[in-house]
């Protein structure tokens, strides 16, 4: 059994509890104090105990998580500050405003991806599920309805390391994308289970915005993969509309996957170091984690990981950003 890490739960929950002062950036971005600790990263989960899990699915899907393994003790020695909530699509408006930045979807002309009701996956060579690209859809129009409170999507790894980039410049402190590990750390918040809630795929509904049946609707030949419910969001939905974590974190499940700083590599784990581990030195492809709103329940597990090229935007991808803590003089 998985040891429980008692201690750093109950630091998590105090951390929660509240905003302090000057949580809040100069784009009204909450952060919230991530403590130092240790845990446990990846899966150990059999493929049979997912199958079990996750009934209806090919086996290969199973088999093809090897790179959640093997499990490994990583310690975060530094506390730091991460994002409440997703970046939202007024708050990167509003960093496009002011800092001139051309989103790369624009700027290499070629658009993103998005959906269309009409649009179909079969007529795609790699069978893709959204439209593109397309120079129609970027940022400000993934194909569906967001408010400025919605998660931003269509940004690429390069888009939210521009940001980072400039809000260090603007104000000072250290912004970046988490490390893989940081984010894992901050998803399980203490936990061991599958989820933040624990195991249960169907206890998704009330922490985060995945394949529900308002989803399914628009792609009703994945139904019986859709967690049972709805929640009144077939796509995006405002940030921090479902329930935090411990650490106080909104929507690690769902919602937009999210950027991390590093590299991917499929066998890392095995020679991963314990102490703030930053993935592979150098890689082809980036990792994002934590799923979508268009994401099955076996992809929005904390452990699971994906990735894409640094140039990748897609209506599911968003961001969230890491503020490092000034050391102590």
């Amino acid at each position: 059994m998985t040891p429980r890490l008692a201690p750093l739960l109950l630091t998590a929950l105090v951390a929660a509890c509240a905003t302090p002062p000057g949580a809040i950036n100069s784009l009204g971005m909450a952060f919230v104090q991530v403590p130092a600790g240790e845990f446990l990263m990846g899966s150990a989960e059999s493929a049979e105990s997912l199958a079990a899990a996750y009934p209806g699915l090919e086996p290969s899907r199973f088999e093809a998580l090897s790179d959640e393994a093997p499990v490994h003790r990583v310690r975060l020695t530094r506390p730091f500050e991460m994002g409440r909530h997703e970046v939202t699509v007024g708050q990167f408006r509003a960093f496009l405003q002011r800092s001139g930045h051309v989103p790369e979807s624009v700027a290499d002309g070629t658009g993103g991806y998005g959906y269309n009701a009409t649009y179909d996956p079969a007529t795609s060579p790699r069978r893709d599920a959204f439209e593109g690209r397309l120079p129609r859809y970027s940022w400000q129009d993934p194909g569906f309805a967001q408010g400025d409170d919605h998660p931003v999507v269509n940004v690429t790894w390069n888009d939210a390391v521009a940001l980072a980039r400039w809000l260090s410049q603007q104000e000072g402190r250290v912004y970046r994308l988490p490390t893989e590990a940081e984010w894992e750390y901050a998803c399980r918040a203490g936990g061991t289970g599958r989820y933040q809630h624990g195991n249960d795929p169907a206890g998704l509904l009330r922490v985060g915005n995945t394949f529900d049946e308002d989803a399914a609707a628009n792609w009703p030949a994945w139904r019986e993969r859709a967690v049972p419910g709805r929640d009144g969001h077939a796509f995006t939905a405002p940030v921090g509309s479902y329930a935090a974590n411990a650490f106080g974190l909104h929507d690690m499940h769902g919602n937009a996957w999210e950027w991390v700083s590093d590299s991917y590599g499929e066998h890392h784990y095995a020679h991963s170091p314990t102490d703030d581990p930053t993935g592979p030195a150098d890689g082809a492809v980036k990792v994002r984690r934590g799923g979508s709103w268009h994401t099955w329940p076996l992809y929005a597990r904390c452990a699971f990981r994906n990735y894409n090229t640094a140039q990748t935007r897609y209506p599911l991808v968003g961001i969230r950003l890491v503020r490092e803590i000034p050391a102590a003089r």
